[in-house]
């Protein structure tokens, strides 16, 4: 837990670091972009109130230990798109992109396990080579034109379900299918030669030659052995769609963090951005932590080997 904690705050630090180069190192002038001179002229002098005003003229080590203290506190300044808290437009955003990813983790475990499960049990057989197809379709397929070849399927040509917004549960299940599709290939591969591996292995022998029943020797010995290497990319995707599912979120009209970034990145909205960084930085750490707790529930002998080296 202790050394969590430390790369937890080493990482922290990082990320502000990255935040507060985003506004040093970007092209352009950040203080123009604020003053919006695409719709309003301003003079030399305003631009340099601004600028001292906002600190900019101060060393930067100065104005990197006033951007760290504002992250602690939760403060990333206004947005330039809406005059809002950067944190009131992410905590506005955030969970439609939890809804998505979450929808999407789910949908893709259940295609996971339903066509590698089958796969594996039919190594070599019709059934092995139609989930090889599916995966290497779902794979090559853009998801933006899947996407969009489901909008116009099931939203315009059969009016089944909305093709934009989540205004309604019904808006989450055409982007849900679309991410779903084209992240679960990999998934499907790497469980059915997990299985495959694991079920020739000795202590499943073994199993088999005391007699016990198939459903328990797949549940107890055969799944769960094979699982470690799937969780650790599922931890994995599972970040990058917290990051945002851009473009599903785009092609969707889906107001998540994706959306927002990529709109925030267009006018040059460097609080939204630096927010957007540490975030979602963060929460994939967190999650890579509790992929790594998982192996420790998985495969207990992994957390003894541990101990063993210390």
């Amino acid at each position: 837990m202790i050394r969590w904690l430390l790369q937890g705050l080493g990482f922290f630090f990082v990320l502000t670091i990255i935040g507060f180069l985003i506004v040093q190192l970007a092209p352009g002038d950040a203080v123009l972009s604020m003053l919006k001179v695409d719709t309003v002229a301003v003079t030399d002098a305003e631009i340099e109130a601004l600028r001292e005003n906002l600190g900019l003229n101060d060393p930067a080590l100065q104005q990197y230990g006033r951007f760290l203290g504002g992250v602690l506190r939760g403060d990333f300044g206004n947005s330039l798109m809406t005059g809002k808290p950067v944190m009131t437009e992410l905590a506005k955003a955030f969970p439609y992109t939890l809804m998505l990813a979450g929808a999407t983790m789910v949908l893709a475990v259940v295609i996971t396990f339903v066509l590698g499960g089958l796969a594996a049990r039919f190594q070599g057989s019709l059934i092995d080579k139609a989930v090889g197809v599916f995966c290497t379709a779902g794979a090559a397929l853009p998801t933006f034109w899947f996407g969009l070849l489901l909008i116009d399927m099931f939203a315009v040509r059969l009016h089944l379900l909305p093709s934009s917004g989540m205004a309604t549960p019904a808006g989450l299940v055409l982007p849900t299918v679309a991410l779903a599709v084209a992240i679960a290939p990999p998934y499907i591969k790497i469980l059915r030669n997990s299985l495959i591996e694991a079920s020739g292995r000795e202590f499943v022998r073994a199993a088999r030659a005391r007699g016990v029943s198939e459903p328990v020797i797949f549940f107890k010995h055969t799944l769960r052995d094979s699982l470690i290497p799937l969780v650790t990319i599922l931890g994995v995707s599972l970040g990058s769609l917290l990051g945002g599912a851009v473009i599903v979120e785009v092609t969707f009209g889906i107001p998540g963090v994706g959306k927002l970034a990529v709109e925030a990145l267009a006018r040059r909205d460097y609080g939204v951005i630096q927010a957007f960084v540490i975030i979602v930085g963060m929460a994939i750490f967190v999650i890579n932590m509790l992929v790594d707790l998982s192996y420790r529930l998985l495969d207990p002998s992994i957390s003894l080997k541990g101990a063993e080296r210390v």
